[in-house]
């Protein structure tokens, strides 16, 4: 095999970066090294893998189909690495990449459990939307990933983890907040207000829409906002309705900074995701990281 894990390492920091010099930077080599490696892959590979522009280095089509191998490749040894370092032989250092809404409330939590049965854990957590999460695992980026709806992603491996209830909230002066109205919120009139939303590829946003947009068919937008703690802070203030997780909320509605919007509606519940790769091979602790959290609640 004349393919070396250094020559991969090299090209994806080059495609990453879009150049040898600033690779060199990353990896702490000359750019001639750089560029020599470079070369001798495309060589041994008898394929120009980018696009040369100016003084900007543009993956083509062989290059995006050598990158996904090489993250996989590189991440098994990373993992190998990984297993046989440290002075008691594993070192419990995972990526993890969790959605908003999870990685604020939950994560946190999840982790302390975790350390407090198997020892300790120093993780490095990404946290993203839903969308961006799932592109991280199904990249190698990251170990593992919770995300707050279904992905699509090719080769992950989706596993329904925990229900999480969603509710309308509103500001205490809001016109259909509860002490202001005696009746239950009906789809008609729930379709007449403004809907703060999270950014498209939420899970959160898709969770919403599912739930809601049957009964209502149409959200009229008040704002959208790229974390639940924008919203309800925009919410407080009176720019809307918003529909969030429970857990976001609690603290909030026991001040009485928000309320509940009762309705008419059936209750509103939603799975949590834990995603991984399916190419991924799982390390010792990675699998007893995802073994503790299919019990953890």
């Amino acid at each position: 095999m004349r393919i070396t894990l250094r020559q991969l390492q090299i090209f994806e920091a080059v495609a990453s970066s879009g150049s040898t010099t600033a690779a060199s930077e990353q990896l702490a080599l000359s750019q001639s090294a750089t560029s020599a490696a470079l070369n001798e892959l495309e060589s041994l590979l008898n394929a120009a893998l980018f696009d040369r522009v100016g003084k900007r280095l543009i993956l083509n089509d062989n290059g995006r189909l050598l990158l996904a191998h090489s993250r996989q490749m590189l991440a098994l040894a990373r993992t190998i690495e990984s297993q046989f370092s440290g002075a008691e032989g594993v070192k419990r250092d995972l990526v993890i990449g969790a959605s908003t809404t999870i990685g604020t409330y939950i994560l946190p939590g999840l982790i302390a459990g975790y350390a407090s049965r198997h020892g300790e854990i120093t993780p490095r957590v990404l946290i993203a939307n839903t969308a961006e999460v799932a592109a991280a695992v199904a990249n190698f980026d990251v170990d593992i990933g919770f995300i707050e709806g279904p992905s699509h992603v090719r080769d992950l491996r989706v596993e329904p983890w925990i229900r999480d209830e969603l509710i309308i909230v509103a500001a205490p002066s809001h016109a259909l907040a509860a002490g202001n109205t005696r009746r239950k919120a009906t789809p008609a009139v729930l379709a007449q207000a403004k809907w703060l939303l999270r950014e498209p590829g939420s899970g959160t946003r898709e969770a919403v829409e599912d739930a809601l947009i049957p009964h209502l068919h149409h959200m009229a937008e008040g704002g959208v906002f790229s974390s639940s703690e924008a919203i309800t802070q925009a919410c407080m203030v009176g720019l809307g309705l918003a529909c969030l997780s429970r857990l976001v909320v609690a603290d909030l509605l026991a001040q009485g900074r928000l309320v509940e919007v009762h309705s008419t509606l059936p209750k509103m519940m939603r799975s949590l995701y834990m995603i991984y790769s399916a190419r991924k091979n799982l390390s010792k602790p990675l699998t007893e990281f995802r073994d503790f959290c299919r019990i953890w609640s």
